[in-house]
C-alpha cells in the first residue's frame, strides 16, 4: 500500500513537471512579447474561451503563463518552477505543502486568477486581519494589471463595503470573518442585507491552522440572555473552599472536573440544597465552571485582562481573540474569579463548525508548510489530499536532539545561558514559548544577562509591533521571544527584511516627525543614523507632500506599503518614491553584508522551550530556520515537568531517567527519550483528532437540518410573493391536526377548537360543514374555507395599507423560522450534553442523538407552520394615523 502511494505521488509530481514545462514555454514564446495592454486583454479572451465550452483545465497553461508574466512585470519576481507546481496543486483542489519561505502568497495568484475567469468569486482565506491586509496590499496591483477586481474584508468594516468586497473577483478574508458573515447572512430579514456570494472556490493559507487547530471550536453568534450574577459569586466562593483530590478531581487531558462524593455533600451543605443536580434549579453547572476557572484556565496563558475585560488568548497562535467568549457560562465564571464586571450570558442564535463551513465550497484547496502529519484527517473529513512540493533549494537546517532536564528551573536556566553564549557570537536566535507568562519569565532572565531582545506575545502593546519584530528577527545579534508561532506568515530573512524595515522606518518617521512635528533622537525612533540623515534631507518634500498632509494618521502604514506601485507621477509622490528607494537600497546593502556573516555563524538558531501537543507545531517552529536553502539549526529544551511529558508521557520516561542515575543539572540526550516523546505526541494528536471527529459527527446531524432551514429561508428571502407559501403551510397544518386526532385519539370538540383558533373559522361553519365527518370532500371544503379566511384577511390588511400583507408574510415567516431555530439549537445542545448517559444502557449515543434530533426537527417545523398560519390569520393590526 505504501509503495502504491509513493508511486502515485511520484506520478503526480511527474505530471506536474510536464505541465510546468508547457506553462513556461507559452510564457517565453507567446506571452513575454505582448504589451501590458495586450496582457490585460488576455483576461477577456480566456473568459470567452470558457464561455465557448473550454474547461478550466484546458486553458490552465495559458492562464498560468499570463498570471506568471503579470507577477514578473508588476512585482519584479520570476516565479520558481516549484511555485508553479504549487499553483497547479491548489487548482486541483488539494493541499500544497510548501516549506517556509517558498513564497506561498504569490503561488495563490495563479489558481485564483484561473478560477475567477468563469465569473465566480474566489476567496483567499488567512488566519488574521494583519496577514489578509498585508497579502491584499502586496498582490492587488497584479490583479488590477490583469483587469480583475480584488477586495479585502477586515473586522470593523461597514456592511456596504463588505458586500462590495465580497463580490469582487478575488477577496482576501479571515476564516472567522467569513464564518460569521455566513451566519449573519442566514439571519438577514431583507435580501439587500445579504453580503456574501455563493461559495465556489477557496484557497486557505495556513490550512492546517484553520482546518485542524481551530476546528475544535464551532463558530457561534449569540445574543444576551438572563444573567444570574449571584450564582457565579457563590460558586466562586465555594470553589475556593473545595480541596483538590478530597472534593474534586482534575482531568487535565480532557480539561474536565469531577466532584467526589464528599465534594457533592460539601456543596449541597454550603448551598442548603437537597440535590445539586436538580433540573429545576441546577447548581452543578456553576460549581464545575468555577472549578475550571480556578484549575484549568490561567491568566496570561489562556486569557489576559485588559480594560476590565477578559480577552481570550488563542492557544494555537498566541493571538488575542477580540469579541470571542467562552460559552456555557465559563467566561462569566472567569470574570467572577478575576473580579471584573460579569457580562450577560449568551444564547446561541446561530452556529456552524469550520468543517461544515468549508464543506459548503464547490472546490477547496490550501497551502501550508506542515500538513503531512495530519493528511489522514484532512482526507477523511475534507476530502483533501496533501501533495508535498519540493523546495527551490535543498533544506540544510540541522535539527539537534532534544535536551531533557529533570526540573523546569534547570531547563530555563539552560535556555537563558544558551541565549547568552550564542548571542555573543552575533547569531540571531528565535525562542518559541507556549504562553505569555513563560515568555515574560524568560525575558526577565535575559535582563539579568543584559541581553537585548524583542518579545512577541498576545499583550496588546506587542501585537501592534508584530510585523516589525518578525522583520528584525533575522538581524545580527537579535534575540526574539515569540509565543506559539505568533508572526507566522512573515518570513525571517537572514540579515534583516529590507522591504519590511524600510516601510516600518518610513511609517515611524512620517507619523512622529511629519504629522506630529515631534522632536526626536536616534534612540527614541530606533532608526539607523544614516537613514535619519537620508530622511532629514527629504523632510521638506515630505512635509509638502499633499498625499501625506491629507492622510489620516491610521492610514499611513497601508499607504507606505503601496509606495512602490503608486501610479501618480506628480513631483511629491515621485520624491516620496525616491526617498523610499534610497532607504530600501541602504538597508539592502547593509543586510546583504550582515547576511554573509550570519551564514558563517550558522544562520537562525531556533530554541523550543516545550514540545507542543502535535509534531506539526514543532515542525512549524523548526521551519522558521533554513529558509530558501539558508543554513539554520533548532533544538528543544525540555523538562520532566513539562505538560506533555507530565500528562501524556506517563511514568515511563520518569522511570527511565531515574534508572540512568544522572546528576540533576546534567541534561539527557537520548534517542529512546525522543521516541517516547514522539509516542506521547501521537497520543495527543489522536486524542484531539477524536474530539474533532466527534464534533464533526454530531454537527453533521445538525448540519443537514441547518441546510434545510437555510435553504427554506433563502427561498423566502428572495421571493416577493409568499401567499402560496403561507397557504401551503396552512394545508400542512390541517393535515397535521387531523393526523394527530387519529393517532392521539383527540375528541372532535378539541379538533374543532384548534381549527377555529388557528384558522379563524366561524365555529358554526365547522359544526355544519366539517364535523364529525373527515371525508376527503369535507377536507377540500375546509381548505376552501381557509382560502376564504385568508382572502378576507388580505382584503382587510390591503385596506389598511397597500402591500402590507406581502410584508407581513415575509416578516412572520422569517421571524418564526429564526425563533424556532434558536430554540432548536438550545434543545440540541442540551440533548448533546445528556445523550452520552445512554451508553450505560448499551445504546450508541450518536445513533440515539440522530433519532432524537430528527424528532425535535419535526416538532420545530410543525410549530413554525402553525405559528405562521396563526399569526397571519388571527393578527389584528391598527395603523395609527397622525392628526
Amino acid at each position: 500500500m505504501l509503495k502504491f502511494l509513493i508511486n502515485k505521488e511520484y506520478g503526480a509530481k511527474h505530471n506536474l513537471k510536464k505541465l510546468v514545462y508547457k506553462i513556461n514555454y507559452i510564457q517565453q514564446n507567446d506571452i513575454r512579447h505582448l504589451s501590458n495592454q495586450q496582457i490585460k486583454h488576455k483576461t477577456n479572451q480566456l473568459k470567452k474561451q470558457l464561455h465557448n465550452g473550454y474547461t478550466l483545465d484546458q486553458i490552465l497553461p495559458e492562464a498560468f503563463a499570463v498570471a506568471k508574466e503579470a507577477i514578473k512585470r508588476v512585482l519584479k519576481l520570476e516565479m520558481f518552477e516549484v511555485q508553479v507546481m504549487g499553483g497547479i496543486v491548489l487548482h486541483q483542489g488539494k493541499i500544497a505543502e510548501m516549506k517556509t519561505g517558498e513564497g506561498k502568497t504569490i503561488v495563490s495568484i495563479l489558481p485564483a486568477y484561473l478560477n475567477c475567469l468563469n465569473n465566480y468569486s474566489v476567496q483567499i482565506i488567512t488566519v488574521n486581519d494583519y496577514l489578509a491586509r498585508r497579502d491584499y496590499q502586496w498582490v492587488k496591483p497584479v490583479y488590477e494589471f490583469l483587469d480583475l477586481s480584488v477586495g479585502l474584508i477586515q473586522q470593523d468594516m461597514p456592511k456596504e463595503i463588505r458586500k462590495y468586497n465580497y463580490f469582487c473577483n478575488i477577496t482576501y478574508v479571515t476564516n472567522s470573518e467569513l464564518g460569521f458573515d455566513y451566519l449573519k447572512d442566514n439571519m438577514a430579514l431583507n435580501k439587500s442585507e445579504v453580503i456574501q456570494p455563493n461559495f465556489y472556490y477557496a484557497i486557505i493559507d495556513e490550512v492546517d491552522s484553520i482546518l485542524i487547530d481551530e476546528a475544535r471550536t464551532p463558530l457561534i453568534i449569540s445574543g444576551p440572555a438572563e444573567i444570574q450574577t449571584d450564582k457565579y459569586f457563590k460558586s466562586r466562593q465555594i470553589s475556593e473552599k473545595l480541596k483538590l483530590e478530597l472534593h474534586y478531581e482534575v482531568d487535565e487531558k480532557n480539561k474536565n472536573i469531577t466532584l467526589t462524593e464528599k465534594g457533592i455533600i460539601f456543596c449541597e451543605t454550603s448551598l442548603d440544597l437537597k440535590n445539586l443536580y436538580d433540573v429545576q434549579d441546577p447548581w452543578i453547572h456553576y460549581i464545575i465552571n468555577a472549578l475550571k476557572a480556578k484549575e484549568l484556565f490561567l491568566k496570561d496563558q489562556h486569557y489576559i485582562i485588559t480594560k476590565s475585560q477578559i480577552i481570550i488568548v488563542d492557544e494555537f497562535t498566541g493571538r488575542l481573540m477580540e469579541g470571542r467568549r467562552w460559552s456555557d457560562g465559563l467566561h462569566q465564571a472567569i470574570e467572577s474569579k478575576e473580579n471584573v464586571p460579569i457580562q450577560k450570558e449568551n444564547k446561541t442564535l446561530a452556529s456552524i463548525t469550520y468543517q461544515n463551513l468549508f464543506l459548503l465550497y464547490d472546490k477547496l484547496s490550501g497551502m501550508t508548510g506542515t500538513a503531512k502529519t495530519e493528511e489522514i484527517e484532512l482526507d477523511k473529513i475534507y476530502n483533501l489530499s496533501v501533495i508535498s512540493i519540493p523546495t527551490h533549494k535543498p533544506c540544510i537546517r540541522q535539527d539537534f536532539f532534544d535536551l531533557i532536564y529533570k526540573s523546569e528551573y534547570l531547563k530555563w536556566q539552560a535556555i537563558a545561558q544558551e541565549c547568552y553564549l550564542i548571542n555573543r557570537t552575533g547569531q540571531p536566535i528565535l525562542v518559541g514559548t507556549t504562553n505569555i507568562e513563560k515568555s515574560e519569565m524568560l525575558a526577565k532572565m535575559l535582563d539579568i544577562y543584559t541581553i537585548k531582545y524583542s518579545i512577541l506575545n498576545a499583550k496588546p502593546e506587542n501585537v501592534s509591533r508584530e510585523a516589525q519584530i518578525i522583520a528584525q528577527a533575522g538581524q545580527k545579534y537579535s534575540v526574539t521571544i515569540s509565543t506559539n508561532m505568533a508572526g507566522r506568515g512573515t518570513d525571517i530573512i537572514l540579515g534583516g527584511n529590507a522591504k519590511s524595515i524600510t516601510e516600518i522606518t518610513l511609517s515611524k518617521y512620517i507619523k512622529d516627525i511629519v504629522l506630529n512635528s515631534l522632536k526626536y533622537s536616534k534612540k527614541q525612533l530606533d532608526i539607523d543614523t544614516k537613514v535619519i540623515h537620508i530622511l532629514d534631507k527629504s523632510l521638506k518634500s515630505l512635509k509638502q507632500c499633499t498625499f501625506i498632509q491629507n492622510m489620516p494618521y491610521n492610514q499611513v502604514d497601508s499607504y507606505i506599503a503601496q509606495i512602490p506601485n503608486l501610479q501618480n507621477n506628480n513631483i511629491h509622490s515621485q520624491s516620496l518614491r525616491d526617498v523610499y528607494n534610497e532607504v530600501l537600497l541602504f538597508y539592502k546593502n547593509k543586510f546583504s553584508e550582515d547576511k554573509k556573516e550570519i551564514i558563517k555563524l550558522g544562520g537562525l538558531y531556533v530554541i523550543g522551550t516545550e514540545r507542543h501537543e502535535s509534531r506539526r507545531k514543532d515542525n512549524q517552529l523548526r521551519g522558521r530556520a533554513g529558509r530558501q536553502g539558508d543554513p539554520g539549526s533548532s533544538r528543544f529544551f525540555l523538562s520532566l515537568d513539562d505538560n506533555l511529558l507530565r500528562i501524556f508521557g506517563g511514568e515511563t520516561i520518569k522511570q527511565l531517567v531515574k534508572n540512568l542515575k544522572i546528576d540533576d543539572d546534567i541534561p539527557i540526550e537520548s534517542n529512546i527519550l525522543s521516541k517516547s516523546l514522539n509516542a506521547a505526541q501521537k497520543k495527543v494528536e489522536s486524542h484531539f483528532y477524536d474530539i474533532r471527529k466527534q464534533l464533526f459527527e454530531y454537527d453533521a446531524v445538525i448540519n443537514k437540518q441547518r441546510q434545510a432551514i437555510y435553504s427554506e429561508r433563502k427561498k423566502i428571502l428572495e421571493s416577493d410573493f409568499l401567499r402560496d407559501y403561507v397557504l401551503g403551510y396552512a394545508e400542512s397544518t390541517t393535515k397535521e391536526l387531523l393526523t394527530s386526532s387519529e393517532t392521539k385519539r383527540i375528541d372532535d370538540s378539541e379538533i374543532l377548537n384548534n381549527i377555529y383558533y388557528i384558522f379563524s373559522i366561524p365555529i358554526n361553519w365547522s359544526t355544519k360543514y366539517f364535523m364529525p365527518n373527515y371525508s376527503q370532500s369535507n377536507i377540500v371544503n375546509l381548505y376552501k374555507q381557509i382560502y376564504i379566511s385568508y382572502d378576507l384577511k388580505e382584503a382587510y390588511l390591503e385596506n389598511l395599507k397597500s402591500g402590507l400583507i406581502r410584508q407581513l408574510e415575509k416578516y412572520y415567516l422569517l421571524e418564526q423560522i429564526d425563533l424556532a431555530w434558536q430554540n432548536h439549537l438550545e434543545r440540541m445542545q442540551l440533548l448533546k450534553e445528556s445523550i452520552s448517559w445512554r451508553s450505560y444502557g448499551q445504546q450508541d449515543p450518536l445513533i440515539e442523538y440522530k433519532n432524537e434530533a430528527f424528532k425535535l426537527f419535526i416538532k420545530m417545523t410543525i410549530s413554525i407552520r402553525q405559528n405562521v398560519t396563526y399569526l397571519l390569520l388571527r393578527s389584528r393590526l391598527i395603523l395609527n394615523s397622525r392628526k
